[in-house]
C-alpha cells in the first residue's frame, strides 16, 4: 500500500528523545548569545522521553575552528520539572555554536529497577544478568585498564555463589559510578539544533570607565575682564594637557578613558553656559554639535590640537595600561560639511528649513539629527569610513550617542561590517530608552549598554534591577544585555548624590564596581561635585558639556577632599578577583533591615561578599544571613572574612551582626580572610 501524500510530505520535528525550550535562545536562535573567554553561563533545556525509563543530558561547545569540547553533564534541576542545566565556559573569542544531547540511560534505569525488585526478590537473576551486559557495554567506551572496575563489577553480577545484594553492592562502588558518570552509557542519543554563541573580548564585559573632557583639563578661565572691562579669553585645554591626567586616572585603577565628541563644533545657534540661547564670544559649545568648517566626524578640534596630538594621547594611555573609548554621536550642528554635500540625509520642513534636534522640553537648536531613511547605503558607507579612521588611529571601543533615536537595523548593518574584519572593536550604547529598544540593540550587536541603574536606589529596587540584569529570576537578557553601572554622567546628577551628601557618592561606588563587571564615572564624581542646575533637574549646575570646568585635582587630593582613594580600592579589589569580572554570579543574602544589602560573587576560585548601607544619612545595624552553599561554603562552618575596606578581619558564621556608620564606612567588602587585594 503506497503511503498518503500527506504522510510522504510528513517530516518529523520532535527527536526520539525530546528537547525543547533550549536557554540561551537569543530570537529562537537567529542572533547570538553573548560571552566573554573564561565566562560561565548556564545552558538549560527540557528533556523527557515517554514511559518510566531515565533520561540524561549534556552540552557540547563547538569552538570556530569547529573543534568540540568535551561534553559536559547536565542534572536535573528540581524533581518533576524534566529541566536540566549546566554551567559552561568558553575559552577564546569567536563564533561558537552549543547544543544540547539527551539519550535514554540505560543503567539509571536498570538501577532503579534492581532497587525495587532485588529486595523485593523479584526477578533477581535476570535482573542481575542485565546490570553484567550494560556494565560490559559501558567498559568497551573505555581502554581495557581504564574499564576494569566495571568489568569487575560485571563479573560480581554475575556471581550466583554470593548473596543477590552484595552482587548489586559491587555495581554501585563508587568508582564505578564516577566512571559512568564521566563517560555514561547512551541510548537512542537526540540532538538538539546548534546555536550560536559569540564569545567576544573580556573587555566587552569587565573594564571600569573614567569619563573626562579634554578641553577642560589644563584649561585656563580668568576670574573677569581685563582692565578695560573687556572679557578675557579662555585658554581651553587641549588633547595634550588632558594626557598629563591620564597618570592620575589609570592610578585610581581605571582601564578606559572615554572621551565625548574631539571634533569641530558649530557656531550657528551655539549655545551658551548652561544650555542657554545667549552666547559669549568665548562660549566653547556643546561638543555634541558636531561639524564646522574645521571638518566633520574625522577631525579633531581645532583648539585641541591635531591627529598627532590625538596620537600622542593614545600612545600615553596605552603605555600606562589604559583603553581609549571615543564618542560616536550621528548629529550635526547646521555647519557640518554634510550639511552643505549631503542636504538629503537630513529631514527638511514645509518652509525648507533643516529640523533641529528636539526631546521636549528639551531643544537642542544647535544640532540638526540625520534623517537614515533618505540615503541608508550612502549614511552607512560614509560611517563605516569615520568607524575605521579612528580605529586606524588606535580607537577599539565606541560609546555610541543616543543610538535609540536611530534605526536599529542601521546599528546591526554597520556592526556586522566592523565584527567582519574588527571583531575587538565594543560598542557602548547610551540607551536610556524604554525597555524593548534597549534590548534590541543589545540583540543586534551593542556589547555594552548604560541601564537604569542610575534611578534605582533604595533595596527593592537595587536587588530587584540588578537580580533581573544578572538573569537571577531566569530572564533570558543576561546572556545578550551586558550593563555598564555608570554612576553619573554629564547629563545625570541624580537626587540621591544631589542631596545624599558625601557618603551618598560612596554608596553608589561600591554598589556599582562590586555588582557590576563593567562600571563608570564621569570626571567630578571623586570631588563630590553635587549642585543641580534648579530644583527637580538632574542637570550639573555649570554644566560641562557647554563651558570649560577646570579642577585643581592636586588641591583636593592634598587636602584628602577626594573620593579617589576609595576608587583606587575598589578597583584593585576588581582586578585581583575573578568573580568581580562576571555579572552572571551575582547572587544576593538575607539582611533584616530595609536599607542594608548584601550580596556576592563567586567563582572557581574566590569569592567576595559586600554588605552596603545604601541610607547615607543613618547608622544601620542588622543581621546577615548568608546562604553559605553560595560562597561554597559549609552550612556550619564558622569562617574569617577579611574586610578591604577597614582593614579588618572578622569570625562569621552563617548570621553575622553588622553596624554601618556612613560617615565611617558606608560597607564592608569582605575576602575569605587573605589580607591582600
Amino acid at each position: 500500500m503506497q503511503p498518503s501524500p500527506a504522510a510522504r510530505r510528513y517530516t518529523p520535528t520532535v527527536g526520539r528523545i525530546p528537547v525543547t525550550d533550549v536557554s540561551p535562545s537569543v530570537e529562537a536562535g537567529r542572533r547570538p548569545a553573548r560571552a566573554v573567554p573564561g565566562e560561565t553561563f548556564e545552558v538549560s533545556a527540557t528533556v523527557f522521553r515517554e514511559g518510566h525509563d531515565a533520561v540524561g543530558a549534556n552540552v557540547v561547545l563547538t569552538a570556530p575552528d569547529g573543534t568540540e569540547t568535551e561534553w559536559t553533564p547536565m542534572r536535573l534541576q528540581a524533581p518533576g520539572t524534566d529541566r536540566y542545566a549546566a554551567s559552561v565556559t568558553a575559552d577564546r573569542e569567536g563564533d561558537w555554536t552549543f547544543r544540547v544531547e539527551a539519550w535514554s540511560d540505560p543503567l539509571a534505569t536498570w538501577r532503579h529497577t534492581a532497587d525495587v525488585k532485588i529486595p523485593a526478590g523479584i526477578d533477581v537473576p535476570l535482573v542481575l544478568a542485565e546490570g553484567a551486559l550494560l556494565l560490559e557495554r559501558a567498559a568497551a567506551a573505555f581502554t581495557h585498564r581504564e574499564g576494569a572496575p566495571l568489568l569487575k563489577a560485571a563479573t560480581r553480577l554475575r556471581d550466583s555463589g554470593r548473596p543477590p545484594e552484595e552482587r548489586l553492592a559491587a555495581a554501585l562502588d563508587p568508582v564505578v559510578t564516577g566512571l559512568l558518570t564521566a563517560r555514561p552509557l547512551r541510548d537512542l542519543v537526540t540532538r538538539s539544533e546548534e546555536l550560536p554563541l559569540r564569545v567576544d573580548r573580556k573587555r566587552a564585559l569587565y573594564g571600569a570607565w573614567y569619563e573626562l573632557f579634554p578641553r577642560s583639563e589644563g584649561a585656563i578661565v580668568p576670574d573677569g575682564p581685563n582692565a578695560d572691562g573687556m572679557p578675557v579669553a579662555p585658554r581651553p585645554g587641549t588633547l595634550r594637557t588632558a594626557a598629563k591626567r591620564l597618570e592620575a586616572v589609570a592610578d585610581m585603577g581605571f582601564d578606559v578613558v572615554y572621551l565625548p565628541p574631539v571634533h569641530p563644533i558649530g557656531t550657528t545657534h551655539r549655545k551658551g553656559a548652561g544650555n542657554t540661547l545667549t552666547v559669549g564670544p568665548h562660549d566653547p559649545g556643546s561638543p555634541w554639535a558636531i561639524g564646522s568648517a574645521a571638518g566633520g566626524h574625522d577631525a579633531i578640534h581645532p583648539d585641541l590640537g591635531t591627529l598627532d596630538d590625538f596620537d600622542h594621547f593614545v600612545a600615553r594611555a596605552t603605555e600606562l595600561g589604559l583603553e581609549v573609548a571615543l564618542d560616536f554621536a550621528l548629529q550635526c550642528s547646521p555647519d557640518h560639511p554634510w550639511v552643505r554635500e549631503h542636504p538629503e540625509w537630513f529631514h527638511h520642513r514645509v518652509d525648507g528649513s533643516i529640523a533641529y534636534a528636539e526631546n521636549p522640553p528639551k531643544k537642542y537648536q544647535d544640532i540638526y539629527p540625520i534623517d537614515f531613511d533618505t540615503d541608508p547605503d550612502g549614511l552607512h558607507t560614509e560611517c563605516l569610513r569615520v568607524l575605521r579612521h579612528w580605529m586606524a588611529h588606535g580607537v577599539r571601543i565606541f560609546r555610541v550617542d543616543n543610538p535609540h533615536t536611530k534605526p536599529v537595523g542601521f546599528w546591526e548593518r554597520l556592526f556586522a561590517a566592523v565584527h567582519d574584519t574588527d571583531p575587538d572593536v565594543v560598542f557602548l550604547a547610551e540607551a536610556f530608552t524604554r525597555p524593548a529598544l534597549l534590548h534590541a540593540l543589545a540583540r543586534i550587536g551593542f556589547h555594552q549598554s548604560y541601564t537604569y541603574f542610575t534611578w534605582r536606589n533604595s533595596k527593592e529596587e537595587v536587588e530587584s534591577y540588578l537580580s533581573e540584569l544578572a538573569g537571577l529570576g531566569g530572564e533570558e537578557s543576561a546572556a545578550y544585555l551586558r550593563p555598564n553601572l555608570f554612576v553619573n554622567t554629564p547629563d545625570i546628577l541624580h537626587a540621591y548624590l544631589q542631596y545624599g551628601g558625601r557618603p551618598a557618592f560612596a554608596v553608589r561606588a561600591v554598589l556599582a564596581a562590586m555588582a557590576g563587571p563593567s562600571w563608570g564615572m564621569y570626571a567630578g564624581y571623586e570631588l563630590y561635585e553635587n549642585v543641580p542646575a534648579g530644583p527637580a533637574s538632574e542637570e550639573y549646575l555649570d554644566s560641562e558639556k557647554y563651558q570649560y570646568r577646570p579642577r585643581d585635582w592636586e588641591a583636593h587630593e592634598t587636602a584628602g577632599d577626594s573620593l579617589a582613594a576609595l576608587v583606587r580600592t575598589l578597583n584593585e579589589l576588581r582586578r585581583a578577583h575573578p568573580a568581580l569580572h562576571q555579572l552572571r554570579n551575582l547572587r544576593f543574602h538575607r539582611t533584616d533591615d530595609d536599607a542594608v544589602v548584601c550580596f556576592s560573587k563567586r567563582d572557581d576560585t574566590d569569592w567576595v561578599l559586600v554588605v552596603l548601607n545604601l541610607d547615607p544619612h543613618s547608622v544601620r545595624e542588622t543581621t546577615v544571613s548568608l546562604d553559605l552553599p553560595a560562597l561554597g561554603l559549609d552550612r556550619s562552618d564558622a569562617f574569617e572574612v577579611y574586610d578591604a575596606l577597614s582593614g579588618q578581619t572578622f569570625r562569621w558564621r552563617r548570621d553575622a551582626y553588622v553596624r554601618l556608620d556612613p560617615q565611617v564606612q558606608v560597607a564592608h567588602i569582605l575576602t575569605d580572610g587573605n589580607p591582600q587585594p
